[in-house]
């Protein structure tokens, strides 16, 4: 279907030229909102009716006669109708839907992806502070950017994953300090337990037990190993650096746990401290001060962000002499554009809605050659957790949230995959529990993972049976697939290319979710309407590789999202 829809396409544009030399109309079908009104819509009679001074129906009637009288709606176009002022509704031949099936059964796990562009593009996501275990927020964080990578992949871009560790830094100093204090035998609670000097009722410090078993493992002199360091712990309570350093590659390892536990990897761990140590971070306040984009008040260095339109300048050392956080944020994207990135995607809650102007402040202020605009955002909202009706706040590990590891012990990897996608990354999202395990049709990724079982089943009765394998499949006479739920199906299976496109140009997974729901609901339809295994041998095999096709459909897009797809439920 997609290429007879390509060779439409290429009729329609023909004669929109004819009809308007030029025109900027371009030549595309939409989807009637109204199925039963045809399989494609046209509008391009009512966009060209103004400029060419002509009644919009009238218009349609000619364009109509034009194109029926070209090969390519001879041959895949059953009927055009026109409708109100001048729409096309288009009905396409049973033969054009059936083209599909050949089509996804011919590319297998490649369909929908487009040819190579050429282009690199880092995405970075997760980055949590090696502070403590990953929380929900984090898992929603590496869903979305894992599944927007996966999106890129499908459209031909070279995808770099990158995880930015925050090793630098206040909070690091504060992890320090609450491991010291544990291993001296305090705990939160003690009146000699820190809390924040501005806010007293606030315990500024790590409360979970996380801390104790970093104590107890420092105090052991244990080493422990994460992707890019080793550490062996000194022991001495005294020992500041040994136990920062302890402290920081424990809970990257412990951050490793639960990334294998997402089945999540990265290409790189770029470290916030090497942005210091490499010099990167005073270059570039040196750069910005000779670009006379700062000045001095108070004791501090500002930048001008109100001429790239921040609204307020930016403090960026502090009186003690300290950068605020943003001032590595830029000195890290000069770097990802020198390596070679022009495209950047960032992956980061809605509380870093204020970094972005300050950024991409700097970044212009740096003068390097970044176009404006540079990097893209991806905000998402934090998550609310739903167990046996009320809401679920902390972790007995984490003491104050609930852990990635949780959801995913409680429910399953595909469920919190499936689960935290199922939504636009900026809308407010509580995530059931009990619903994640139902095995029911109201637990959207069981009804799509069954949906892909169930074809599974029948295939494995076909092959039991004495039948061939799928390969088997790719030519078969598909003239059979005629009815009203097999030609629905064959249209879902058709939208998932241009599904796909749009769903990695608007950075938008949800729509992979959406689209999977939708499949599995005209794939269970088509179950209820015909059966598969019937005696007619002909039918049998065009009702087999249609379905075949669904299954494909089904795990391609599954693995888009890094959910599986089991042949068995």
């Amino acid at each position: 279907m997609l290429s007879a829809k390509n060779e439409l396409l290429a009729a329609l544009a023909g004669e929109l030229e004819k009809l308007s030399p030029g025109s900027a109309v371009r030549a595309a079908f939409e989807s009637p909102k109204v199925a039963a009104h045809g399989d494609f819509a046209c509008t391009a009679a009512m966009q060209l009716a103004k400029p060419l001074k002509l009644n919009p129906r009238a218009l349609g009637e000619q364009l109509k006669a034009a194109l029926e009288a070209t090969p390519a709606f001879t041959r895949w176009v059953d009927a055009i109708e026109i409708a109100g002022p001048g729409f096309l509704n288009i009905r396409l031949k049973p033969a054009a839907k059936q083209e599909v099936v050949r089509e996804v059964l011919a590319a297998g796990e490649r369909f929908g992806y487009q040819q190579d562009n050429g282009q690199r593009v880092l995405v970075e996501f997760v980055s949590a502070n090696p502070t403590g275990p990953l929380h929900v927020g984090h898992g929603r964080q590496a869903a979305l950017g894992d599944a927007i990578c996966n999106l890129f992949s499908t459209q031909g871009w070279n995808v770099h994953r990158e995880f930015y560790y925050n090793d630098a830094g206040v909070q690091i100093q504060t992890l320090t300090t609450s491991t010291q204090l544990r291993a001296k035998g305090f705990k939160p609670g003690d009146e000699c337990w820190p809390t924040d000097p501005e806010n007293p009722a606030s315990k500024a410090f790590y409360n979970g037990e996380y801390i104790q078993e970093i104590a107890g493992d420092f105090l052991a002199k244990k080493t422990v190993k994460a992707d890019d360091r080793e550490f062996t712990a000194s022991g001495d309570v005294e020992d500041l650096e040994s136990i920062r350093q302890f402290a920081v590659a424990y809970l990257r390892n412990e951050q490793d746990k639960d990334l294998q536990a997402f089945n999540l990897k990265f290409d790189e761990y770029y470290l916030e401290s090497s942005l210091y140590t490499s010099g990167r971070v005073d270059a570039t306040v040196n750069k910005l001060i000779a670009n006379g984009k700062t000045y001095e008040q108070d004791g501090a260095l500002w930048l001008k962000s109100t001429d790239y339109g921040d609204d307020k300048d930016r403090v960026m050392r502090k009186k003690d002499g300290t950068y605020t956080y943003f001032v590595p944020d830029v000195a890290y994207h000069i770097a990802k554009w020198e390596r070679g990135f022009t495209k950047v995607v960032n992956i980061q809650g809605t509380d870093h809605h204020g970094t972005i102007a300050r950024v991409r402040a700097g970044l212009q202020a740096a003068d390097v050659g970044i176009p404006q605009g540079y990097p893209d955002y991806v905000l998402h909202t934090m998550v609310r957790v739903v167990k046996g009706g009320e809401e679920v706040k902390i972790s007995k590990r984490a003491g104050s949230y609930v852990t990635l590891r949780d959801l995913i012990e409680w429910t399953s990897k595909d469920a919190v995959r499936f689960f935290l996608l199922s939504r636009k990354p900026d809308t407010e999202y509580t995530f059931d529990v009990d619903l994640a395990v139902a095995q029911n049709n109201d637990n959207p990724v069981y009804y799509v993972q069954y949906a892909h079982a169930r074809i599974q089943s029948v295939l494995r009765a076909w092959q039991e049976a004495g039948g061939g394998d799928v390969a088997s499949l790719k030519g078969v006479d598909l003239s059979a697939l005629e009815g009203p739920q097999a030609q629905a199906l064959m249209l879902q299976l058709a939208k998932y290319p241009e599904m796909l496109t749009a769903a990695a140009d608007g950075e938008a997974p949800h729509d992979v979710t959406f689209y999977l729901r939708d499949l599995a609901a005209s794939y269970h339809s088509y179950y209820d309407a015909e059966r598969i295994l019937v005696d007619d041998e002909a039918v049998k095999k065009a009702r087999l590789a249609l379905v075949a096709a669904t299954a494909q459909v089904l795990h391609n897009g599954l693995a888009v999202l890094g959910v599986s797809a089991p042949a068995r439920m």
